[in-house]
C-alpha cells in the first residue's frame, strides 16, 4: 500500500490514506513464549468461568503461581478476543457504525435441520502461537456444517465458512451470532441478505443465547486442541478436520436421544 519508491513522499501517501506515519515503520513483534503460556491458561479458565473478568482471572492465575497484573490480563484477553460473559445495561444499542439485530430465538422450538444455524469464533492455542477458529453449527442436529482457521480476526474467514455451509446444505431460515465485528461486517450481512436469511444476534454478554456452540468449544479444546498442541496452522487445520469428522459421525448427544449429528 505504501511504497518507498513512489514519487509522492511517504508522509503524503500516509495523509492520502489516512494512516499514521508511525505504522509504516512498525515491525510486528511475535508474542512471547511467556504470554503464550499465559494465554493458554486464560483460555482454560475462561471455559471454566465464562463470567470472569480481568480481575478475577488475574486472581485465578495467581492462585496457580503466576505473577501478573490486571492490565496485562486485559491486554491478553483483547488479543484472544474473549471477554467476561455477563449481562450489561443498554444491550439493545447498536455498536457504532453497525446495525445490531434482535435475538429471534427466545421461545422458539428448533426441531428440524436448516431451521437455525449458529456461528461463533474461538481462540485456538498452538505450540508456538495461536489462531482463531470459526464454526457453523446446525442447532437442531448439532452438526458442524463448516469451519475455518485464521490468524486474524477479520470477517473474511467467517464469510468463507458461511459460504461453504450454504453451498453444501442450502440456506437456513435463521442465522444466530454474537455482536462481534466479524458478524456485523458488511460482507457477512450482505451474504445473509442475499440468501433471504433472517439475522439473529445474542444480547451483549448473553452467552446462554448461543449455549450449544459455547459447549462445543469446551469439548473441542479438552478432547483435541489441548491434547495435541499443534506446531503449525496446517497441522491444526488437519487435526480439527479429523476431530469434527469424528464429532459428526460418532459423538452421541444426550439431547439427541443418544444419536449422532449424522443420524439426523
Amino acid at each position: 500500500m505504501i511504497s518507498q519508491e513512489h514519487p509522492l513522499p511517504v508522509t503524503r501517501q500516509c495523509q492520502l490514506l489516512a494512516l499514521p506515519r508511525s505504522s509504516v515503520y512498525y515491525t510486528p513483534q511475535p508474542v512471547s513464549a511467556g504470554d503464550l503460556a499465559l494465554m493458554r491458561q486464560l483460555d482454560e479458565l475462561h471455559l471454566e468461568y465464562p463470567f470472569a473478568g480481568s480481575r478475577l482471572l488475574r486472581d485465578l492465575l495467581r492462585l496457580r503461581g503466576g505473577r501478573i497484573g490486571r492490565k496485562h490480563v486485559a491486554t491478553l484477553m483483547r488479543r484472544m478476543g474473549i471477554e467476561a460473559l455477563i449481562r450489561r445495561k443498554s444491550t439493545s444499542r447498536p455498536a457504532p457504525g453497525h446495525q445490531i439485530y434482535p435475538y429471534l430465538l427466545r421461545n422458539v422450538t428448533v426441531e428440524r435441520p436448516n431451521q437455525v444455524w449458529a456461528l461463533d469464533i474461538t481462540y485456538v492455542p498452538m505450540r508456538r502461537g495461536f489462531v482463531y477458529f470459526v464454526a457453523v453449527m446446525d442447532w437442531a442436529t448439532r452438526r458442524i456444517l463448516a469451519h475455518r482457521l485464521s490468524n486474524t480476526l477479520t470477517a473474511d474467514f467467517c464469510v468463507d465458512a458461511l459460504d461453504e455451509a450454504i453451498t453444501r446444505y442450502g440456506a437456513p431460515e435463521i442465522v444466530n451470532t454474537d455482536q462481534g465485528s466479524q458478524f456485523t461486517a458488511e460482507g457477512f450481512i450482505e451474504q445473509l441478505d442475499a440468501h433471504g436469511i433472517q439475522i439473529s444476534m445474542d444480547g451483549k454478554g448473553r452467552w446462554m443465547d448461543n449455549v450449544f456452540i459455547e459447549r462445543l468449544w469446551k469439548s473441542m479444546k479438552y478432547e483435541d486442541v489441548y491434547l495435541k498442541a499443534c506446531s503449525s496452522v496446517a497441522e491444526a487445520r488437519q487435526g480439527l478436520r479429523e476431530y469434527f469428522d469424528f464429532y459428526n459421525r460418532q459423538q452421541r448427544h444426550q439431547s439427541l436421544a443418544r444419536r449422532t449429528p449424522d443420524d439426523l
